[in-house]
């Protein structure tokens, strides 16, 4: 399989889910006037109205169930902080499909039953502790349930309980390998892969991570509105991430018309699922840009695969007219020798002017070296973006880690 491909049978899973959907009040307001017999071409399917975060919070608490209240047997919440919160209901066979799902992700990155699997994503609402655990369960894998904080005891664990796994975020992954080479224990911990979601990363902040830990890094996909993290994953060919589409169909759009992007082009993820019973989505909207990769893989999974995601539709700022994603600065950032993948961009309106402050983090103490380091990235943050930043070298570690995802631009000026 080369790419997603909307076949009969995908169709009709598709007008399945959508006459699932519609017992709940959500669907059954936003299709209305809809049927799903009338669905009966990828012509047709593209007509259907997408589905927003925005649009799943005004179903809060319970209004996107599609199912009876006794056959819920869970409720999950999406991670962010703000506004009123998304609430997802899954039935006893979500839970389920969602394990198989995160067991698939693991035998991907090639973890078996004989590996001790350390998890430190939260538990909770959040989605993604408890799902890291029930995929290491159903493979058979010992689970080490840490969730977030507390290095002293994570570091302790991980080398009393030797695991070969570390589940974790970019942010988190980082803070721990930094950790773990100040204290000189690297040679006391057995991990051997790491498996990080959760946030876009760069490649820079990729090769820290593997080389400090000395393990392989593989990507995991997903979102609390899907299940959470499991739906995707990347194998050992680190060419991006199948999907499991057995359980989802999806989508690249073009964020600004809605329209399906030409083979090749980036674009914003939209997902639609085929299995789900709880809350069943119709087009969603992820926000997530990322592009198919073509081809067969290597490896052989016969799941199609898109690229490793490269930041949000949503994440993007305009700075005196020019268009900032931090994927970009991730990719500037990686060609200057000298400079890590930590940084951290400030926002500010003073004296009717915007001003984009870069900090970034550096190995470099001399103070002339300090300099011409920050005017070489002024200089390609111009040449690649559009506008001189004020470029700040600060120490390597000066910078806050995060126990989940790191927030790298701060807008003051609204």
């Amino acid at each position: 399989m080369n790419k997603m491909k909307m076949t009969n049978e995908i169709l009709e899973k598709i007008k399945q889910s959508m006459r699932h959907a519609m017992n709940g009040e959500f669907y059954k307001k936003r299709f209305a006037g809809i049927s799903p017999e009338d669905v009966n071409s990828i012509e047709d399917f593209e007509k259907l109205p997408f589905t927003d975060k925005d649009d799943l919070r005004e179903a809060y608490p319970l209004g996107l169930a599609a199912v009876p209240e006794e056959e819920i047997v869970r409720i999950h919440s999406s991670s962010g902080t703000t506004g009123t919160p998304v609430i997802i209901p899954y039935t006893k066979k979500d839970v389920e499909d969602w394990a198989v799902m995160f067991a698939r992700c693991y035998e991907t990155a090639g973890i078996t039953a004989r590996d001790r699997v350390h998890i430190t994503p939260g538990y909770g609402l959040w989605t993604a502790g408890i799902g890291f655990q029930a995929g290491a369960e159903l493979l058979g894998a010992m689970a080490v349930p840490m969730g977030p904080g507390n290095t002293d005891k994570q570091i302790k664990m991980m080398m009393d309980l030797k695991s070969t796994v570390l589940c974790a975020t970019s942010s988190y992954a980082l803070l721990l390998a930094e950790e773990i080479a100040r204290r000189g224990v690297k040679d006391s911990i057995c991990l051997k892969k790491g498996v990080i979601g959760s946030e876009r990363w760069g490649e820079k902040m990729r090769r820290r991570i593997a080389e400090e830990l000395g393990v392989e890094l593989y990507d995991i996909y997903g979102l609390t509105e899907i299940y959470g993290p499991g739906i995707g994953m990347s194998c050992k060919h680190e060419c991006g991430m199948h999907m499991w589409t057995d359980f989802l169909y999806y989508e690249i759009i073009d964020p600004k018309t809605g329209k399906a992007v030409r083979e090749g082009e980036s674009g914003e993820l939209v997902i639609t699922t085929l299995q789900k019973e709880g809350a069943p989505l119709i087009r969603y909207r992820t926000h997530d840009l990322t592009k198919e990769v073509p081809g067969k893989c290597e490896c052989g999974l016969d799941y199609p695969r898109i690229a490793t995601i490269i930041g949000r539709s949503d994440d993007m700022v305009k700075v005196k007219g020019a268009i900032i994603y931090p994927s970009r600065v991730d990719e500037l950032l990686a060609e200057v020798d000298g400079v890590s993948s930590e940084y951290q961009i400030m926002i500010d309106h003073l004296n009717g002017k915007d001003i984009l402050t870069l900090f970034f983090e550096t190995t470099a103490e001399i103070e002339l070296k300090l300099r011409e380091l920050e005017k070489t990235v002024e200089t390609l943050f111009k040449e690649k973006i559009g506008i001189f930043p004020d470029a700040k070298a600060v120490k390597l570690g000066e910078l806050p880690r995060s126990e989940k995802k790191s927030t790298r631009i701060f807008d003051n000026r609204y």
